[in-house]
């Protein structure tokens, strides 16, 4: 029996994404305009994308949430995965970042399904939440400043039904989590149930 996961170098991961990942002419298009940006490691890896993207398959979402949306890869991601009523409330407070996800959006034709919201997550969603949207989301992505994780995930509990999914990036924080003195997101374990 094997005691850890496959350790991938350059060469297999290469292999791995050349053989696996499916995806729109937009996604790689806006990868490549990431990956020269100054900030282009905040972006999600493609593969992240395609799991993410299962997953909203998967359990059938309609209605997500999106924390930290930088230049718009997993944005794209779930827009492509959900159904053509299917709704992303997308929340970032920067519109130079989010400017660049705009045009592959349209290229992909799933800008309709993207509400992106412009101004502080913790503030969009507690307004969700007094207009009565408690319950009514079924996934939630969260991946913006880390400093406010435990208050985004509180409020995506709220806002998520049940049974609903919420994926956090980060979480592990390149195994800082497991040396006591340097856990940056610390979050209660609690079910959707």
């Amino acid at each position: 029996m094997s005691s850890r996961t496959l350790n991938l170098d350059d060469t297999l991961y290469d292999y791995l994404l050349s053989h696996s990942l499916r995806e729109h002419p937009a996604q790689t298009a806006l990868r490549a305009a990431t990956r020269s940006h100054a900030r282009g490691g905040m972006q999600i890896s493609p593969e992240q994308g395609q799991f993410m993207a299962l997953l909203v398959r998967l359990m059938g979402a309609r209605k997500t949430i999106e924390i930290g949306v930088f230049t718009g890869y997993s944005a794209l991601t779930v827009a492509l995965a959900l159904p053509e009523d299917g709704q992303i409330l997308a929340c970032d407070i920067s519109d130079e970042y989010t400017r660049i996800a705009r045009p592959y959006w349209e290229q992909a034709k799933v800008e309709h399904k993207i509400d992106l919201q412009l101004a502080p997550a913790l503030t969009t969603l507690d307004a969700r939440l007094a207009a009565g949207a408690a319950g009514q989301y079924d996934f939630a992505f969260i991946d913006a400043d880390k400093s406010a994780y435990d208050g985004y995930y509180e409020r995506c509990l709220q806002l998520l039904r049940r049974g609903g999914l919420i994926a956090i990036d980060n979480v592990l924080w390149d195994g800082s989590v497991a040396r006591p003195r340097k856990m940056p997101i610390r979050l209660p374990c609690r079910r959707l149930t």
